[in-house]
């Protein structure tokens, strides 16, 4: 049993070593996005003005060496600048708040996927559980960025903007026990 769980150790592991490799910036409160983040040549076919790449991942260590079972988990929301883009734009601190909210969304369903991973009970399928949250959580994490996208017309309908902005810092804020 324990060689599983040293062999699943090192399967995460070694795939959060690939990932890491790729540059990342994990979301944190105190560092928003700058275009300076945005590395990515544009894709000039698009109509959008900025594309930004984010998403949730997830690590985890599960052990019953205590006698109890433990499980270990790590959570990230990563923005990635050599696969977003932006072109020349005028509007510039508008449309940033627009990809900043875009990489909010991601912070979000990480906490939720934190908050999930603390309420659970480890059990016999530890494995598919874990899973199973995650691929939930991202796919909600999905339709939110393509509703959010769809109802503020990408930007360029501020009143539906300007509501989901709102709606996306009240939900951080419900969610403030499960940020980093």
């Amino acid at each position: 049993m324990k060689s599983f769980f040293l062999i699943l150790f090192l399967q995460v592991f070694l795939a959060g070593t690939a990932q890491e490799k790729q540059e990342k910036i994990l979301w944190s409160s105190a560092r928003p996005l700058t275009w300076e983040d945005f590395k990515a040549r544009p894709d000039l076919t698009n109509t959008y003005s900025a594309n930004t790449n984010s998403g949730i991942g997830y690590s985890w260590n599960y052990s019953t060496a205590s006698g109890s079972p433990v499980l270990e988990h790590e959570v990230t929301a990563s923005f990635y600048p050599n696969r977003s883009w932006v072109k020349q734009i005028e509007e510039k601190e508008y449309l940033l708040a627009h990809e900043q909210a875009h990489f909010d969304i991601s912070e979000l369903h990480a906490r939720k996927l934190r908050q999930a991973l603390a309420q659970y009970q480890p059990g016999r399928n530890i494995r598919q559980d874990l899973k199973r949250f995650y691929n939930q959580i991202e796919s909600e994490r999905v339709i939110m960025q393509n509703k959010f996208d769809k109802e503020s017309a990408h930007s360029e309908n501020y009143a539906a903007e300007m509501r989901w902005r709102e709606f996306i810092q009240l939900e951080l804020i419900k969610l403030e026990n499960f940020s980093n």
